[in-house]
């Protein structure tokens, strides 16, 4: 990101030096690692899970969620459709050796060693979700349940996408013309 935001940059000062399509090219770049890498987001909003992914925004109400789980990314079900979200996740070599969990029983007995943050994400969502379902009274599997998660919304994230189809569309013309 930093290396395509330095090309843009490096093109627009001294245009005479490096060429118009590395300019844009970076520009491209930096803009796509920063949708894909930083952009991705989950957050707690009230009554609601925020999945915040590249190019859109997800809110699900706590109590529609069915089924959760942390693997190589969060993966949310929510009625008939099954959400997921890049920016918690484990790695897949921890995933092989413990399973669901990164640390060890070991590990977890151990005073100096902290619940891995998967690990702390994943249960401060389901405290959270325990929580919601208590206060309302929805129990998993009712009616209730599956009405909830029709209140679903996904929002374009329209700012990024103008972003990127304006550099994808200045990158084809100083390339064409």
């Amino acid at each position: 990101m930093v290396a395509g935001a330095l090309m843009f940059v490096a093109s627009v000062i001294d245009p005479g030096e490096v060429v118009p399509e590395v300019g844009v090219g970076g520009l491209l770049a930096a803009l796509l690692g920063w949708a894909a890498v930083l952009r991705p987001r989950v957050s707690l909003v009230g009554d609601d899970l925020e999945l915040r992914q590249m190019l859109e925004t997800v809110t699900i109400p706590l109590a529609a969620v069915e089924e959760l789980v942390v693997r190589q990314v969060l993966a949310v079900r929510a009625g008939e459709a099954r959400f997921t979200s890049s920016a918690v996740g484990r790695k897949r070599k921890a995933l092989l050796r413990g399973g669901a969990s990164v640390q060890t029983e070991t590990e977890m007995t151990k005073p100096d060693v902290a619940p891995s943050y998967a690990d702390f994400v994943e249960e401060r969502i389901r405290q959270r979700l325990d929580d919601v379902r208590a206060r309302t009274g929805v129990r998993p599997g009712s009616d209730e349940q599956v009405a909830l998660a029709a209140g679903v919304r996904r929002v374009p994230a329209w700012s990024e996408i103008v972003l990127l189809a304006v550099t994808v569309l200045s990158l084809v013309l100083v390339i064409v013309l």
